[in-house]
């Protein structure tokens, strides 16, 4: 009998090492193992430095209508490993060069059952892992509708988390910082407290989700390559605290719609003792494929100012009138109707932005509510669906492109959609055409209210291949895309790097909303930025915007220091200096660092980082030697300590100084600042101290002998 229990044993111990792999990272530092349990379900398990950081974690998607779904009962039929190291150029980037170095190991799996067959394909990174699921050709699996997918993160402990509530719709909540024990009590407030209120659950959140242990390990989740596929989202279960994949699903409650030869996003997982090494990694990007765009020429970062901020504050508006023109066969006439003499993008409006922009070297104009319709969305029916070819009367499309081109401006057109994509997509050819002829390169969109026709979510697989569509289309016109209200980023902005920005979070429109708390955005960089750029518009220089609104009365929750500072620490090819013109001239020394700044980088350091409390960084301006540095800071004053070490040695240089004055606060000094110049070498130190809810911004430039 013993003999009989140790030959058993013997056989069980080489079955478990037969369904077991292992596979470490580049640098030694990380192992993941993958293992089958007993009932064949598939599990991972990561450690880092020897230390566990997700525990053994189970793998596998349920099925809709289906007699067995793809989560158990599976035997290891193949491995196999590869490593991969390139080195790759972004058309636009925080880096000029990109290294791209992971050890493989893709495993497939046979269900015994139903003789279907899954390939799980990890890859291990120097700064986290990432793995998806993979669906060959195969005779017992074509097409197959996913109820649900399982994959956990198992945590080791109760750690601390910066989330925002699981919603379908709306990623625009400020971050709530507490223990994963405390998400389920703090979720619902956080919901109710912001308008779309469809949270899936009291525990779920959204990704890109920042944890930090209590031994000081930084844990970044989030996935990449989200294309035909549901977003995640991650649902906690509080009592063993395992986050597990919650998709968005569509109108009719299914959560995606597959046909093999296919594959999901991958699920990431960034790992770090270092919170600077979570900014800096591009495991992300590295997810995705290369450019698709071959000729990329057209591509530019850019920086601009546009009619926005006046109409987001209330001082002006999108409508032309505040009636309703009468409408036959499908045409306005505004002849009837009484302008409200508050619409914003008129003739003479945007030509003094152009002048603006021309005089103080931008590249572009941004114009809201330029074409019919503002006046039925706004007043009579959030159905409304725009044309994107009609203006306003009183905006003079071609006679505007002339202008600017005079000025050396571009224009960007903006497209609201209202939700209505199907509308969106029959029109989009001729609204891209008309964009060419007239001289736009760019556009931004917009997708606020209910998506039509069928409600979906605006994160669910059908809504994200619109997105994709959008984009892909957009590319074959040489038009960027500036997507707001669409699905978060994750990476795709390397496929096509036409997508030069997102808004996917909240940006500093709500702080004309009531504000958004003033370490926003000390955690952006580590959540909403780590799927790619967002199109933030930050450089607000008048805070209390009774003064640009009387019935306004909110207050931007940051001081003038910390607004230069985002143009850094936000990286984006796509920036905005989004304050009225005549904000600017009041402050016209503080907005020399707003013209200085670069959008477009060839290195990146980042000099100190704690999520939700600072970030500070330093950028080469591409083609330059010069610098720019950012810091931004979150509740409590602190004193940040820099070294210039990263400047070229035996060079010397003048760094302007923009920082918080000696009373500055975000709440009732936030205007105070000071300017200064000093020089410095590669071996300079500097102690600046940054105010509460504030910060500094430097530009660093070459001393040319």
């Amino acid at each position: 009998m013993k003999h009989l229990l140790y030959t058993a044993l013997f056989y069980f111990l080489i079955l478990q090492c037969a369904n077991s792999q292992q596979l470490k990272s580049p640098n030694g530092k990380f192992t993941m193992e993958f293992t089958l349990q007993s009932d064949g379900t598939p599990r991972y398990s990561l450690t880092y430095k020897d230390k566990i950081v997700i525990k053994p974690s189970k793998l596998g998607l349920e099925l809709k209508n289906d007699k067995k779904s793809l989560l158990n009962d599976f035997t290891v039929i193949d491995t196999k490993t590869a490593t991969f190291d390139e080195n790759w150029k972004p058309v636009w980037g925080e880096v000029a060069s990109i290294r791209n170095y992971y050890n493989e190991l893709a495993v497939t799996l046979n269900q015994k059952e139903t003789d279907r067959q899954i390939v799980i394909r990890f890859r291990l990174f120097d700064d986290g892992l990432g793995f998806r699921y993979e669906f060959p050709s195969q005779k017992n699996l074509t097409y197959f509708v996913i109820k649900e997918e399982r994959t956990q993160f198992a945590m080791t402990g109760d750690h601390t988390a910066f989330w925002i509530p699981g919603d379908y719709d709306t990623q625009e909540y400020d971050y709530t910082t507490s223990k994963l024990s405390e998400i389920r009590g703090l979720s619902e407030k956080a919901t109710t407290a912001n308008v779309s209120q469809k949270s899936f659950s009291t525990t779920g959140v959204q990704t890109s989700l920042m944890l930090k242990t209590v031994d000081g390990l930084y844990i970044n989740l989030h996935e990449a390559a989200l294309i035909n596929y549901s977003c995640m989202h991650l649902n906690l279960d509080d009592k063993n605290m395992i986050f597990e994949s919650w998709l968005t699903p569509d109108a009719k409650g299914d959560k995606g719609y597959m046909q093999a030869p296919s594959h999901s996003p991958w699920r990431t997982i960034i790992i770090s003792d270092d919170a600077r090494e979570i900014l800096a990694s591009k495991m992300t990007l590295n997810l995705n494929d290369p450019s698709k765009i071959e000729d990329t020429s057209w591509i530019k970062p850019v920086k601009y100012v546009g009619v926005w901020w006046e109409m987001i504050t209330g001082k002006s508006s999108w409508a032309y009138t505040d009636e309703f023109p009468t409408v036959q066969l499908g045409v306005s006439d505004f002849s009837k109707v009484k302008p409200n003499g508050k619409h914003g993008a008129n003739t003479n409006n945007v030509k003094k932005y152009i002048d603006f922009a021309a005089k103080n070297g931008f590249d572009a104009v941004l114009v809201e509510g330029w074409n019919e319709g503002w006046e039925d969305w706004f007043g009579h029916s959030k159905d409304y669906v725009f044309d994107f070819l009609t203006p306003y009367p009183d905006f003079d499309v071609k006679g505007l492109h002339e202008y600017a081109k005079s000025k050396g401006i571009k224009m960007i057109m903006h497209h609201e959609t209202s939700g209505s994509t199907r509308n969106y997509e029959r029109h989009m050819d001729k609204a891209y055409q008309f964009m060419k002829d007239n001289g736009y390169d760019a556009v931004k969109s917009g997708y606020v209210g209910d998506i039509l026709p069928r409600g979906e979510n605006h994160y669910d697989q059908w809504i994200v291949n619109h997105y994709q569509y959008a984009v892909e289309k957009a590319a074959d016109y040489k038009i960027m895309v500036n997507a707001h209200e669409a699905v978060h980023p994750t990476g795709i902005c390397r496929t096509y790097p036409n997508l030069i920005g997102n808004e996917a979070a909240r940006g500093t429109e709500y702080q004309s909303f009531g504000g958004s708390k003033p370490n926003h955005v000390t955690v952006l960089p580590f959540t909403r930025l780590v799927g790619g750029p967002m199109d933030y518009t930050p450089g607000i220089f008048e805070m209390d915007l009774s003064k640009i609104n009387p019935d306004n009365h909110s207050h931007v929750n940051s001081t003038l220091a910390n607004q230069l500072a985002l143009y850094v620490t936000m990286y984006s090819p796509l920036q905005m200096a989004a304050d009225l013109p005549e904000n600017y001239d009041r402050f016209a020394d503080a907005f020399q660092f707003v013209k200085d700044v670069a959008v477009d980088w060839s290195d990146s350091k980042y000099l100190e980082a704690e999520p939700g409390q600072y970030v500070t960084v330093a950028r080469k301006a591409k083609r330059t030697n010069n610098w720019f540095i950012g810091n931004v800071n979150g509740y409590e004053p602190r004193t940040s300590n820099i070294n210039f070490a990263f400047l070229e040695k035996g060079k010397k240089y003048t760094a302007t100084i923009y920082a918080d004055g000696k009373d500055a606060n975000y709440k009732t000094n936030s205007q105070a600042y000071t300017v200064r110049k000093i020089q410095v070498t590669n071996t300079s130190k500097l102690s600046q101290l940054s105010a509460a809810g504030g910060g500094y911004a430097i530009s660093i430039i070459e001393n040319k002998k």
